[in-house]
């Protein structure tokens, strides 16, 4: 039996600045929310919720985050949103807003193009689009 994944929760020191980014560039509407501690958001087929971390967490600063070319060490998730509109366009909105993005890239034999990118408390995503 197959056990569907309903809900993917990331722990976050800044849960509206994290709420914001989310709704801004992949529209993501808000379907349960506890203000600065918690809020869900609808993500396609899974719910991706931000969840406040605990105090002593928070007053730590935050690790150097590693580049953007060397996936060895830093998060060890992924975020993959597609989206059906103009993918260049859309790296190109976050990247003027100060994101960090990287190069668009295809590899041989997969049907789409893809950027990867940062959210502003480092955690990895990815924006595809397939063709």
């Amino acid at each position: 039996m197959s056990v569907p994944l309903v809900r993917l929760i990331i722990y976050v020191r800044d849960v509206a600045t994290i709420k914001a980014f989310y709704r801004t560039y992949f529209e993501l509407p808000v379907v349960e929310e506890i203000g600065g501690e918690w809020v869900v958001l609808q993500a396609g087929g899974i719910e991706l919720a931000l969840h406040l971390m605990g105090a002593r967490f928070r007053d730590t600063a935050a690790s150097p985050r590693s580049p953007m070319q060397d996936e060895s060490t830093g998060p060890t998730t992924k975020f993959v949103f597609a989206i059906t509109s103009d993918l260049a366009a859309h790296r190109a909105r976050l990247q003027a807003a100060g994101t960090r993005v990287g190069e668009l890239k295809r590899y041989e034999g997969f049907p789409y193009e893809m950027y990867d990118g940062r959210d502003p408390e480092g955690n990895v995503f990815q924006v595809m689009r397939f063709d």
